[in-house]
């Protein structure tokens, strides 16, 4: 009898049985936005890709392969080779990275550890990021104005001195060429790495530093062995999105590599990109050219993919290898 008098009222189980399955079958609006906002975003992605597979396709069903065994491109002729673009846009891609990744890491690692002091490394991070808002065609046009007449200069030079003993520097030397477009292209991509890589650097523990610190390591032996193995996703992370930016990049590539279709082995000649083979012959394609683009445009977009794809494979393997190590 005590205890039923002790029981508070209006707090029966059975009264708070129907509350419970109330809360249970609620819908958080948030939560409805979210999943709403994320199926949008594939769907839209798949209605992009078939639309442009949609057009590409009596392209692919009239020329196959053919498009990617031949890199003569003559429209008015009937040659819709887009070999040499496709490979273009991979070599100045790759040759960017090459010259931009290194140093980006560099950058993040001397602005992420103590060697300013904190007005200046502020000051160097704002000026670093403030290259990511520059328009790419500001860059081209610095291209032309800057880069250009140095590679007329020392691109000659390399040409004359070197061409026949290193084969991509051989001649003739053209100032608008693989080169230039690859230095400028390296320079856009390197706020990029640089950002995310600093970022994944500054996440790491600080208790990690001290302890490495207290076992006797060095300054750069604890960068070189601890922090950056631990920073290695974030940095691989910058190294694909930076990638994938190369590949699509389209004005100052479009402005400074020469657009020519033709194969060389040379970074001193000219060459191009899908990209700006787009820019330049979308505007008065018809019939058959609107669909061999639309699948140079396909091809644009399965790049970058391919290249997500492989990032998410390195750094599953680098957490993989991360976790052995712990």
């Amino acid at each position: 009898m005590a205890s039923l008098l002790a029981m508070p009222v209006g707090n029966s189980p059975e009264k708070d049985r129907p509350r419970e399955r109330r809360r249970s079958f609620s819908i958080d609006p948030f939560h409805g936005f979210c999943v709403v906002s994320a199926v949008a975003c594939v769907g839209l992605l798949f209605w992009i890709v078939a639309n442009i597979a949609w057009e590409a396709w009596p392209a692919i069903r009239r020329l196959g392969f053919s498009l990617l065994a031949s890199s003569e491109w003559n429209p008015n002729g009937g040659k819709y080779g887009l070999l040499g673009y496709l490979l273009g846009t991979l070599l100045s891609s790759c040759l960017a990275m090459l010259l931009a990744f290194p140093l980006g890491v560099i950058i993040a690692i001397f602005l992420s550890e103590n060697y300013l002091s904190p007005p200046l490394r502020q000051g160097f991070r704002f000026l670093v990021e403030l290259l990511a808002s520059i328009p790419s065609v500001v860059y081209g046009l610095w291209g032309i104005a800057v880069v250009v007449p140095l590679v007329r200069t020392w691109g000659g030079d390399l040409s004359v001195h070197v061409g026949n003993s290193v084969p991509f520097l051989g001649g003739p030397a053209y100032a608008y060429c693989m080169l230039t477009a690859s230095l400028v292209l390296a320079l856009m991509i390197l706020p990029t790495i640089t950002a995310i890589s600093r970022n994944a650097l500054e996440a790491v523990p600080a208790n990690l530093r001290e302890t490495c610190y207290a076992i006797g390591f060095t300054r750069w032996e604890t960068i070189g062995r601890v922090l950056l193995p631990a920073a290695a996703p974030g940095i691989v992370a910058s190294a694909v999105l930076a990638l994938g930016r190369a590949m699509g990049e389209t004005m100052a590539v479009a402005m400074l590599i020469g657009n020519s279709s033709r194969l060389s082995f040379s970074l001193l000649s000219p060459a191009g990109t899908l990209a700006g083979l787009l820019a330049n012959q979308f505007a008065e394609a018809e019939g058959m050219v609107v669909s061999v683009l639309m699948c140079a445009a396909l091809l644009l977009m399965l790049m970058p993919l391919l290249v997500n794809m492989a990032g998410d494979w390195i750094l599953k393997a680098s957490q993989g290898g991360l976790k052995g190590l712990r």
